[in-house]
């Protein structure tokens, strides 16, 4: 077993205070003899030193095997770099002490989990709608599972964009990234009582959590300079007009004969900047909430964050996060049973197990629509392609029967 992730944090067994620079890790690989083909393409493997060893370590290592270095790159596509940020002190833990043997699941919750089809979006439909929920997830977490949540919040954006740009003559308006920050922090609370509060109701102990997360894109993302998500209230020519008079960067286009709607890049999402704190999180048992509606889009403009104006897709924000902590399973939950091809048809047929290859063949040759499904399945590929074990998209009905094998589109390498 190896147990290794963020820059600032190891965990090993019963290994001894080491010093670490602020750029690179040891993990330590116990009770093996083969080293796993998936760390031999990233990482340095060698043999532990010889000689004499102090004497708490000398008995430890008569099972140690290799010491694999590595650098902070811990995926493919993860470019994050924080060799130039001071590092936090090491966590050394010894592996036994806590349960670390149950997989991590992270569970994308689609718009239907917050905000049901023609519901006004008050903040008491929202609220139940959370509350029912969280009932599900409680019995995962009740049940022993290591659960990560990540949540959506298209509806909650467009309705916060709209808030400030009619107040825009009383106060100024906040940029878009601030805009994701704020229903982060709204969503994220709801969630995180509602799961607490049915959390006690079943006198579990677990307490839940919500971290305002960023993520990293590529400022010279194509996405920048073609935007194509609709955010935000519908508007006339003449009030298009104004906007554009005032703030000649924004880009404000016809929606389907129904008004005009600014439009908004949606970069492909690289890495998540507090993936660290959420795996030490995750490690001492707490349930955590996290890249709330696809995360925070931040640039690096030299050794400092920047938000950007932009969205990230949640789903695909999703599989960064659990590739970069390490979660076996990628559970993504929306409104229909799961993947169909032909999708609406009379031969439309469910995809209810599936591998990794076959799904990418369907995607090449266009069976997903590119704004609903199509991210979804992606996503799944990349995490499976990145080393995850199990992605699921699934009706959110149907979550603890999809968490069993037994729902949804199941998809394995």
């Amino acid at each position: 077993m190896v147990a290794f992730y963020a820059s600032s944090v190891i965990v090993g067994a019963h290994t001894s205070q080491q010093s670490f620079s602020s750029n690179r890790l040891v993990a330590i690989l116990w009770g093996s003899r083969a080293v796993p083909e998936s760390l031999e393409t990233h990482w340095t493997i060698t043999a532990p030193p010889q000689g004499g060893p102090p004497s708490r370590q000398r008995e430890l290592c008569r099972n140690l095997h290799f010491i694999i270095e590595y650098p902070i790159l811990l995926r493919a596509g993860d470019v994050r770099d924080k060799s130039n940020l001071p590092s936090p002190p090491i966590v050394l833990r010894d592996e036994t002490s806590l349960p670390r043997q149950t997989p991590i699941t992270v569970l994308a919750l689609g718009g239907n989990a917050i905000l049901q089809r023609n519901q006004e979006g008050t903040f008491e439909e929202q609220y139940e709608n959370v509350k029912s929920t969280a009932t599900q997830i409680a019995t995962l977490v009740n049940n022993g599972l290591r659960i990560v949540i990540v949540h959506g919040n298209g509806p909650q954006i467009g309705a916060t964009v709209i808030r400030h740009e009619m107040g825009r003559t009383k106060v100024p308006p906040l940029p878009l990234h601030v805009c994701g920050a704020e229903t982060q922090g709204f969503l994220g609370y709801i969630i995180q009582q509602s799961l607490q509060d049915e959390l006690t109701k079943r006198g579990t102990s677990r307490a839940v959590v919500t971290v305002i997360t960023q993520v990293l894109v590529d400022r010279n993302d194509p996405a920048f300079k073609h935007p194509s998500k609709p955010i935000g209230p519908f508007y006339t020519k003449d009030q298009r007009d104004v906007l554009l008079r005032d703030r000649s960067d924004l880009v404000i286009e016809e929606d389907s004969g129904r008004g005009y709607r600014r439009l908004i890049a949606s970069p492909d999402p690289k890495a998540v900047i507090e993936d660290g704190v959420i795996r030490v999180l995750v490690d001492n048992e707490l349930v955590v909430i996290a890249c709330g509606g696809g995360g925070i889009p931040v640039v690096r403009q030299e050794d400092l964050l920047q938000g950007v104006e932009a969205v990230i897709d949640k789903d695909l924000a999703a599989e960064r996060l659990a590739t970069s902590i390490h979660a076996e399973n990628l559970i993504i939950l929306t409104d229909v049973d799961g993947v169909y091809i032909n999708y609406g048809k009379p031969n439309q047929q469910l995809l209810s197990k599936i591998n990794r290859d076959k799904l990418e063949g369907y995607a090449k040759n266009g069976y997903f629509a590119k704004g609903s499904m199509a991210p979804k399945v992606e996503a799944a590929i990349r995490f499976l392609r990145n080393g995850g074990k199990r992605a699921v998209i699934a009706s959110l009905r149907e979550l603890g029967k999809a968490i069993k094998g037994s729902a949804g589109t199941q998809i394995t390498n």
